[in-house]
């Protein structure tokens, strides 16, 4: 199956389980630039459990609407374990969700270094008050890595729920 059908898919099947469980969703997103988001809500009757999302591209942005302290940016920078904690948190908090899906990532095809190459992303997810983070190192263009971390994010949502 063509990875945007299995996003598709995997979205309508996160939404059938948010919607069995009452649950809402948020996203945090910097390297997807909103595509979790547009998939959850491409999702006939989304508005069930998607009040509001962030895209958070910029540092600035990543401090101003999540509360991510500008210390921890400076530190660690926006792809860190820290980050995307406090992106998860801050989102979970501003949307009042109970679940929050936070990525920041080095999609290609320039930005990446040794210490963060192109492909590696750090994902958290906020479940009713617990917190696990991930990281993965994607292979392929800038939208294979982007369609890739779309892909993985929801399903592991899912994977929670089974």
């Amino acid at each position: 199956m063509e990875l945007q059908q299995e996003i598709t898919a995997l979205a309508a099947q996160l939404g059938a389980i948010l919607t069995d469980k009452r649950l809402t969703i948020t996203t945090a997103e910097s390297c997807t630039g909103g595509g979790i988001s547009f998939a959850l809500t491409d999702t006939p009757g989304s508005s069930a459990y998607v009040d509001r999302c962030f895209v958070t591209y910029s540092n600035q942005s990543k401090h101003e609407l999540l509360g991510v302290p500008l210390s921890v940016l400076a530190q660690y920078g926006a792809v860190s374990e820290q980050t995307v904690r406090e992106m998860a948190q801050g989102a979970a908090h501003n949307a009042k969700a109970d679940i929050a899906i936070a990525v920041s990532g080095v999609a290609g095809p320039g930005g990446g270094s040794a210490e963060k190459p192109v492909g590696l992303v750090w994902f958290a997810f906020y479940i009713s008050g617990e917190l696990e983070v991930k990281k993965c190192i994607f292979s392929g263009d800038r939208a294979q890595v982007r369609m890739q971390v779309i892909a993985f994010a929801i399903d592991i949502i899912i994977n929670k729920f089974k």
